[in-house]
């Protein structure tokens, strides 16, 4: 029988903590659709500022913050954006840039530091000659920090650049920066110089912020204006929803400063498990909260058969493939619960020792 449960699926996985749960319980509330509702306008003036862009609005999920973006800044059907083959635009959100939108997605490879070649994000660009056989490129998308390469960050001075060519073009850029502020803690950086170069930015409330609901999307007066009126016809006009502003005001005051912590436990809990034989990680790729791990070609174990003795001890890991598997940390995960970790690691793991022998 599991005593104990340790959830390292994910960061959405956090539970609202007691003083979210009394915000919520005591939030000042109207109707959001009339743009009514004081807390989500508290919320949404709070997050531009932070994020140094003129306005902002809250919506549903990360996933339809982005959507409302990309259509915003690609409002004729037919439109292309430029963006990483590996992102979670272009994998995870079923596609709906093109199934609803009508925008073609054109993919440049991304590096392994979730970067893009410069020059290859220019190559991608369509000739407006080719205008009547192309599509027409309207914009570009970065993801920061970058969760398919193991959350690793984008520097300012790389996004600069990418805005550089984008303005060079007549083109916006977009930035899913849906665990932004993992990005802004770990380099060192103020999040709005991070974000100075991007016309929009999502940011998810219920990841490494830990509220349970939501991400914000911030930009120019005219772009919420648009974004708005999108926001409804998708479906996403809800009504009280300073119930749910209120527990994400608690996690941008109080949860930010929490991140540090999260990338050190997981640095810590990337070295113990590289040193498990049988388990490979690219210690270098842990910048933030996120774990890649490898299961050795040789091995005695699959990872699907690793995660489900985990989850026996209470360990929850999330599989992504035949021999990996993701580690993502977040404030509700405590250092014993690192120790724990590896200790049910080494249980899992029959004559498996370390690179010590021990």
């Amino acid at each position: 029988m599991v005593t104990r449960t340790v959830d390292l699926r994910s960061d959405t996985v956090t539970k609202p903590c007691e003083a979210m749960r009394a915000a919520m319980a005591a939030a000042e509330v109207d109707d959001d659709v009339l743009g009514n509702d004081p807390t989500a306008l508290i919320l949404q003036t709070e997050l531009a500022k932070m994020m140094g862009k003129e306005a902002a609005l809250y919506v549903p999920s990360g996933t339809m913050g982005n959507l409302i973006s990309v259509l915003v800044h690609c409002d004729i059907r037919g439109s292309e954006v430029i963006l990483g083959h590996n992102s979670h635009i272009h994998i995870y959100e079923n596609g709906g840039i093109s199934t609803i939108g009508g925008v073609h997605p054109r993919t440049v490879k991304n590096n392994e530091d979730g970067t893009m070649d410069i020059d290859l994000i220019e190559a991608a660009i369509r000739d407006p000659k080719g205008e009547l056989v192309y599509p027409t490129t309207r914009l570009i998308c970065l993801e920061n920090t970058h969760a398919n390469c193991g959350g690793r960050c984008l520097s300012a001075e790389y996004i600069d650049k990418v805005g550089e060519v984008a303005k060079k073009h007549g083109l916006k850029l977009h930035i899913d920066g849906a665990r932004i502020f993992n990005a802004s803690v770990a380099l060192g950086v103020p999040v709005d110089r991070l974000v100075q170069a991007a016309d929009s930015v999502s940011v998810c409330l219920s990841k490494g912020l830990g509220a349970p609901v939501g991400s914000i999307i911030v930009g120019s007066q005219s772009f919420i204006n648009k974004a708005r009126k999108l926001r409804k016809t998708l479906g996403g006009g809800m009504r009280q929803i300073g119930i749910l502003c209120a527990a994400a005001l608690i996690a941008i005051k109080e949860n930010v400063q929490k991140l540090e912590d999260d990338h050190k436990k997981a640095k810590v809990l990337a070295e113990g498990l590289n040193k498990l034989k049988g388990l490979s990680v690219d210690i270098k790729s842990v910048e933030t909260n996120i774990i890649y791990v490898d299961v050795v070609e040789g091995s005695k174990l699959t990872a699907e058969k690793l995660c489900k003795k985990l989850a026996e001890h209470g360990v929850l890991l999330m599989q992504e493939g035949s021999s990996r598997f993701r580690v993502v940390l977040h404030y509700q995960i405590s250092w014993n619960d690192v120790q724990y970790t590896l200790s049910c690691f080494q249980q899992a793991l029959p004559g498996v020792h370390d690179e010590n022998g021990n």
